[in-house]
């Protein structure tokens, strides 16, 4: 194997870094800077101008950023938000959410549209948590119990979606021995959690961490990249996804920096300098190199599935809003339905495994990609304008945890 060449990567850093600094500089277009990088990708790829091709070293960082994705989309779930009422509410929800999207594939598939309705309903499930967080926090929504509804109803449709992508497509024996090893990496982490969570309080290593995590150890950092990688190689060893282990490993660190003691105020800023400073915007660009627009504009019929996935989403991810009906009112209920109809990330990591496994067409993907793109640029911008049109918003919920910071995350 040769040294990698960097020209390729040059070329997807300059439109990583060209994307949302222009987007900066009109503050009033409202546009989620991810659209823009996958935009950009089509037109430098193959597709359009083909001045860009995936390359070694394009390929390693890509993946790196799929994987630092789903890290910090497990950073981003508040566990002490996922409890009672919303808890409740929104896993019913979830499981509501999925039951209409088997059908609604099941209905796809039968159009000739799709090949795997199961893989496409478990698409359809997931919700983009890093997109509506900074909605509701412009909104200020964040702290209501109505953005605490809808944060817990997104983050068990991040979680709910890498299980269920796990349980089905990974694994070489059935469902059962997937559900053995899932037990397993769980277990694992529980395991994890323990052993560290019992090291914190050891003095000495409490002022060794202190110590070094502001040098250039940057201590704190290292550890979470060793969790990090560590879960990604389990994962793959054990034939699961790779984004389920990274998954897991955010959400481990999410738990134990909640130690007020023991957490650094800029310690989750670092982690996604990490990740949005490079590998991330990496992984979007180089998913819109990869579009493969020729085959979705080759054929009429693909292109009419653009719109179909489009309403699928708010079917299958909107629909089950209305059981909120109990906790906020219709209009509140309605904007719950079409953020959580918002999704991207999970659709472009989904459909990656799908192509992988050759279970997903060029067009189907690139349809289903398409559609979480406008997912992106209509829903969210709807569901703010509807929530201002309905007035000022309520007073926060007494339990009111530390704000998320906003990611770009599923």
């Amino acid at each position: 194997m040769g040294m990698p060449e960097f020209g390729n990567l040059l070329i997807v850093v300059a439109v990583a870094f060209a994307a949302p600094f222009v987007l900066g500089l009109f503050p009033r277009v409202r546009l989620p800077s991810v659209v823009l990088e996958i935009v950009a990708g089509i037109v430098i790829g193959p597709s359009l101008l083909g001045i860009v091709e995936v390359d070694q070293a394009i390929e390693v960082v890509a993946v790196i950023g799929l994987a630092f994705l789903l890290f910090l989309a497990g950073l981003e779930i508040e566990f002490e938000k996922l409890r009672g009422q919303a808890l409740r509410l929104t896993a019913l929800g979830f499981v509501l959410s999925f039951g209409i999207a088997i059908v609604v594939a099941l209905l796809l598939k039968a159009g000739g549209l799709i090949e795997t309705p199961l893989l496409v309903a478990i698409i359809l499930c997931a919700t983009s948590l890093g997109v509506i967080i900074p909605v509701l926090k412009d909104a200020g929504e964040i702290s209501s119990g109505f953005g605490q509804l809808v944060a817990a109803a997104a983050s068990i449709a991040d979680f709910g979606a890498i299980i269920l992508l796990s349980l089905f497509f990974s694994g070489e024996g059935g469902i059962g021995s997937t559900l053995l090893l899932l037990g397993a990496i769980f277990v694992l982490g529980v395991v994890v959690f323990a052993v560290i969570r019992g090291a914190e309080h050891s003095t000495k290593i409490r002022a060794d961490l202190v110590r070094l995590q502001d040098t250039t150890a940057q201590i704190r950092v290292r550890a979470a990249v060793v969790l990090f990688i560590g879960f990604a190689a389990i994962a793959e060893n054990l034939g699961l996804e790779v984004i389920l282990g990274t998954f897991i490993a955010g959400a481990i660190i999410s738990l134990l920096d909640r130690d007020e003691v023991m957490t650094h105020p800029d310690f989750r800023r670092k982690l996604e300098a990490m990740g949005f400073g490079f590998f991330i915007p990496v992984f979007f660009v180089t998913t819109g190199v990869r579009f493969d627009l020729d085959a979705l504009v080759a054929d009429a019929s693909n292109l009419v599935m653009l719109p179909i996935f489009l309403a699928a989403l708010v079917v299958v991810r909107g629909l089950p809003a209305l059981l909120y009906r109990r906790a906020v009112d219709g209009r509140r209920t309605a904007v719950a339905g079409l953020l959580q109809a918002t999704s991207l990330p999970f659709i472009v990591a989904a459909t990656t495994i799908g192509m992988e496994l050759d279970l997903i067409g060029g067009a189907e993907s690139a349809a289903l990609i398409g559609a979480g793109l406008l997912s992106v640029l209509i829903f969210p911008v709807s569901g703010l304008a509807l929530l201002r049109r309905g007035g000022p918003p309520p007073e926060p919920a007494p339990e009111d945890a530390r704000e998320s910071a906003p990611i770009m995350a599923m």
